[in-house]
């Protein structure tokens, strides 16, 4: 039975071929310069989708594809119905809680309209449930980008955002607050696809855990 696997398109790409390829799947296909997003590899009877991060769980949840390599920042907004199975331990990153250094350098516009905490991100799912568990009352502000812009210009009082260094934080006058979680790739997979293709599965998990060590 073929077995169906969608792969993350960007920073994770890469060393999840290599890791496929050291559990002893072919890859060369995948490696090609094209813009090809679906490949059949007959001699492992897999067929593999390549996909934007954010759609990996949506291809999982629905059943197009059995198991898939995705962020755990991506799992953590979406809230998909979907299992995880393995971490994978690459694309290391953070969700963090980021304020200014200097909070008197902010606009006047910023202050705690209605008694709220006023806390701009890009995941307001990982910030609503964050503060819910902290009990604090927060007015959550979406945005799509650029949200170290939000605290200096008076739009916030906070941020959650994904840091890896913290660069950008600090060369935007911004101190991190607390952790929310430590984020890498993880192997997700479908609740149904683990019982009808449970042994092929599993054998590749376990290959995957050998190889991660």
């Amino acid at each position: 039975m073929k077995l169906r696997i969608a792969l993350s398109k960007g920073e994770l790409y890469k060393n999840t071929l290599s890791l496929l390829e050291t559990v002893g799947l072919s890859v060369d296909a995948l490696r090609d310069d094209t813009r090809k997003l679906s490949f059949k590899v007959e001699e492992d009877d897999i067929e593999y989708f390549i996909c934007r991060p954010t759609d990996v769980p949506v291809y999982i949840q629905y059943g197009v594809a059995d198991i898939g390599v995705v962020g755990k920042d991506v799992l953590m907004e979406q809230g998909k119905d979907v299992y995880e199975l393995v971490d994978l331990g690459f694309g290391g990153c953070r969700f963090v809680v980021a304020e200014p250094e200097d909070p008197s350098s902010s606009s006047d516009v910023m202050d705690r309209r209605h008694g709220h905490l006023l806390v701009a991100t890009k995941y307001p799912k990982v910030t609503e449930d964050y503060f819910s568990t902290k009990g604090v009352q927060v007015e959550v502000i979406k945005l799509h980008g650029n949200v170290e812009l939000a605290p200096l210009v008076g739009l916030s009082h906070q941020i959650v955002d994904l840091a890896s260094s913290g660069r950008t934080l600090r060369d935007n006058g911004l101190r991190i607050v607390d952790t929310i979680e430590e984020c890498t790739a993880r192997l997700i997979a479908n609740p149904v696809s683990m019982k009808t293709k449970h042994e092929h599965i599993s054998t590749l998990v376990s290959k995957m855990q050998e190889a991660l060590g």
